[in-house]
């Protein structure tokens, strides 16, 4: 169709032209002394527009002669160009396959490529400064991963200083800060992986390989409270799933009680955590037991305890067998101490809840202590005498026995109390 039209369009043009030179009579005369020349308008047209031509033809040669020179140097510039991002994908290639040696070698040539004389400066072009950056970028990995700090710090402080160009993209230097700062977590560096994060605008802190490298950067450092905030915002970005970012809390929490050093430090703690890591029965068994250890209030260290206690009898499967014990061992520890009455409360709790599941040796042996520590001897000695032997854990299996062997001592009974005595030591 399209020839069609152009056809068309070329006849009428044809036939335009022929009805115009056909009829026009019209004469140019040109007066040279003594001379005179009559031409015709259609002579005079054809000849102005064969002078147009033959003078557009002349400036585009001498155009293209004048063009010649530079054509050759962008020609060189792109093979030079070319073969440098062909040394830079080697490079890379290399770093990848582990021959670090190739790789920083490589780099190297890419360096002194876009550094060669003839080559224009590196501020001037975008292009050459992200490859110098990406080229001493590779050289500092290569150098890391080789151990040798020094050639590292130097590749690293020349891909900055790049990055750092004005012109260049403000990416290049977030890489490369990222870069270093997890090359600074590799060295267990954490003060030095925590300053390079610094660096990075607001922006970047909070993107999630940041985040990940403050996470580390944090846990060495010992800043757990620094830690735990980054693992929630990571949480937040579902950086991790549900079941790895609830392990993270909970290690993260239990390492933070762990090294609390007094009560008081301790309650800050478990008022700083969030009512997810609150309700853990792991992190809630952690925190009574190292307050009790403190010398911390008995009294919070039963409170922290009352929601896994009423967990574990709402869910029997809620709690592993472990778990049970080790609330066992704190509740009694707890129960030993008698402030604010409080085990009159705790006391009907635990009847109440040993009268629910009565075949539960740990509920007899909780019942029997609570006794114990009200002074209900005649009581206590019966639930202890029913659990002493079918209680799954030794260290309860001991304090039960143990237990009667103190009450025989108290009523004056000094056989029962020797055998209670050594079935303890047997356990």
């Amino acid at each position: 169709m399209r020839a069609t039209l152009w056809l068309m369009g070329l006849f009428a043009a044809a036939v335009a032209l022929a009805l115009f030179a056909g009829g026009n009579q019209g004469t140019v005369t040109v007066f040279w002394p003594p001379h005179r020349v009559d031409l015709s308008v259609n002579l005079v047209l054809l000849l102005a527009l064969l002078l147009f031509a033959l003078l557009y033809g002349a400036l585009r040669t001498v155009a293209a002669l004048l063009e010649l020179p530079r054509q050759a140097r962008r020609w060189r510039m792109q093979q030079r160009e070319r073969a440098t991002n062909a040394l830079l994908l080697d490079a890379r290639v290399q770093l990848t396959a582990g021959r670090y040696l190739r790789a920083r070698k490589a780099a190297e040539s890419v360096l002194a490529r876009a550094q060669a004389p003839g080559a224009q400066q590196p501020d001037t072009r975008p292009a050459l400064i992200g490859l110098r950056t990406l080229a001493n970028l590779t050289a500092a990995e290569s150098a890391h991963a080789l151990q040798d700090e020094p050639n590292r710090n130097r590749f690293l402080d020349e891909a900055l200083a790049a990055a750092a160009t004005p012109g260049a993209n403000a990416e290049l230097r977030e890489a490369v800060l990222l870069r270093a700062a997890h090359w600074a977590v590799n060295t267990q560096d954490p003060a030095g992986a925590l300053a390079r994060l610094a660096e990075l605008p607001t922006g970047a802190q909070r993107r999630t390989a940041a985040l990940r490298i403050k996470l580390k950067a944090a846990r060495q450092a010992g800043h757990i409270a620094d830690a735990m905030e980054t693992a929630r915002l990571l949480a937040k970005h579902r950086a991790f799933s549900p079941q790895a970012a609830a392990s993270l809390m909970r290690g993260l929490a239990a390492e933070q009680i762990a090294r609390a050093y007094d009560a008081a430090e301790l309650q800050a703690i478990w008022a700083a955590l969030g009512a997810t890591e609150r309700a853990m029965p792991e992190l809630a068994l952690r925190a009574a037991q190292r307050l009790l250890d403190l010398g911390g209030a008995a009294a919070l260290a039963r409170s922290w305890l009352a929601p896994v206690w009423e967990q574990g009898l709402a869910d029997p499967g809620a709690l592993t067998d472990a778990q049970q014990v080790r609330l066992a061992h704190a509740l009694e520890e707890a129960l030993a101490a008698d402030d604010d009455g409080a085990d009159t409360e705790w006391l009907a709790r635990i009847e109440a809840a040993q009268q629910a599941h009565p075949h539960d040796a740990t509920l007899q042996y909780l019942a029997g202590v609570a006794c114990l520590h009200r002074g209900l001897w005649g009581k206590a000695q019966a639930l202890l005498a029913q659990c002493a032997r079918t209680l799954p854990d030794v260290g309860l299996r001991r304090n039960a026995w143990r237990a009667q062997a103190l009450l025989a001592e108290r009523r004056g009974d000094e056989a029962a109390a020797a055998a209670a005595w050594r079935a303890a030591a047997q356990a």
